[in-house]
C-alpha cells in the first residue's frame, strides 16, 4: 500500500481582464478496489462557486462558476490517495486468452456500441487498412496481442511532442506527422482498436514517473479496451506499456473531449489570451498508522 500527494495547478494569462463563462474539470482521481481519495482540496482564484456531479461515464466532474473578471485564472487540485499494491492485472490475459474476434454478450452489447463507434468515422476506412495491414489478423489470434503490438507501433514510431494546443490530433494526422502529445498516440490507439471492433476507452489522469517527482509533469492520457469476462484493461502507447499502478485515472470517456482535465471559456476577443502553464508534482508519503489495506472483495 502506498500514499502519494498529486498537486496539479494550471493558469491562464490574459492581457486585461475577462469575464468567464462555466469551467468543468477532471480532476479527481476514480476511485476503486484499487485506490481511495483520502482528501482533495479545489482552489480557484478569482473566488468562485464549485460544485461536485458524477457525468455518464461514473467520473467526478467539478462544474466551477466564475463572478468575476480577471487577467488571470488560475485552478490548483491538492489530493492524496492511497493506492494499493495489487500487482499487474493484465496477468489473467495471459492465463484465460480472449481470441480474435471479441465476442460480447447481449446484456453488454448496447453499452459496448458506444466504445465501438469511430471518433473520426472519415477516417475509419483508412485506418482499419493501415492496421489490418500491421497485424496480419487471424481469427483465432490473441486479441491483447493485437493491441499490445498496435501499442508497441505507436511507442517506436511516433515521436513524442508535448503540445498545449486544444483537443487532439486525428489518427492520419498523427501517422502523417509521425509525432504527437500522450492524448494524440492515445487517440490513435483508441481509433485503430475499434477499427478492430474492440470496444475502447480514453483514460485521462496522472502518471506516478521521474518527471511528476520533479514537479514538471503535466496530465497524462492512454486508452483502455474491454475484453468479454475480464473488464477494462489499459495500454499506455507513449510509453510502449500495459498500464500499472502508476498510472492514475481521473475519467474515462468513449471520446478523447469527455475528460479533457480543464475546459470552459472566456468572453473577450481570441488576441487577449496569453497563454497558459500546467504543472503536476506527485509526492510520495509514509501510510498513515490507522490506515487500511484495501483489499478486493
Amino acid at each position: 500500500m502506498s500514499r502519494i500527494r498529486i498537486i496539479h495547478t494550471t493558469s491562464y494569462r490574459y492581457a486585461e481582464p475577462v469575464g468567464f463563462g462555466p469551467h468543468r474539470l477532471v480532476v479527481r482521481p476514480r476511485e476503486g478496489h484499487d485506490l481511495q481519495v483520502e482528501r482533495l482540496t479545489l482552489k480557484v482564484q478569482p473566488a468562485a462557486e464549485v460544485s461536485w456531479h458524477r457525468d455518464l461515464f461514473g467520473n467526478s466532474i467539478a462544474l466551477v462558476r466564475i463572478f468575476e473578471t480577471a487577467a488571470h485564472l488560475s485552478f490548483e487540485s491538492d489530493v492524496i490517495v492511497t493506492r494499493a499494491d495489487l500487482g499487474s492485472p493484465h496477468g489473467i490475459l495471459e492465463v484465460f486468452p480472449v481470441a480474435y474476434p471479441a465476442t460480447y454478450s447481449p446484456l453488454e452489447s448496447p453499452l459496448i456500441a458506444g466504445y465501438l463507434a469511430p471518433v473520426y468515422p472519415e477516417e475509419a476506412g483508412p485506418l482499419g487498412q493501415w492496421v489490418r495491414a500491421l497485424l496480419g489478423l487471424k481469427s483465432g489470434g490473441d486479441a491483447f496481442a493485437f493491441v499490445r503490438e498496435i501499442g508497441t507501433w505507436i511507442h517506436r514510431h511516433i515521436q513524442y511532442r508535448r503540445r498545449e494546443d486544444r483537443g487532439v490530433q486525428s489518427p492520419l494526422q498523427t501517422l502523417a506527422l509521425n509525432s504527437g502529445s500522450c492524448r494524440d498516440m492515445a487517440t490513435l490507439l483508441l481509433e485503430a482498436v475499434r477499427a478492430l471492433n474492440l470496444a475502447s476507452r480514453f483514460a485521462s489522469g496522472y502518471l506516478d514517473s521521474a518527471s511528476s517527482a520533479a514537479g514538471r509533469a503535466a496530465t497524462h492520457a492512454w486508452a483502455e479496451v474491454y475484453f468479454p469476462e475480464h473488464g477494462w484493461f489499459g495500454y499506455d502507447p507513449t510509453l510502449g506499456e500495459s498500464t500499472s499502478h502508476k498510472h492514475i485515472v481521473a475519467g474515462v470517456s468513449s471520446h478523447p473531449r469527455g475528460v479533457m482535465p480543464i475546459s470552459g471559456t472566456y468572453s473577450a476577443p481570441a488576441e487577449l489570451y496569453l497563454g497558459m502553464e500546467v504543472s503536476v508534482k506527485i509526492e510520495q508519503l509514509l501510510p498513515r498508522e490507522n490506515s487500511c489495506t484495501i483489499q478486493p472483495v
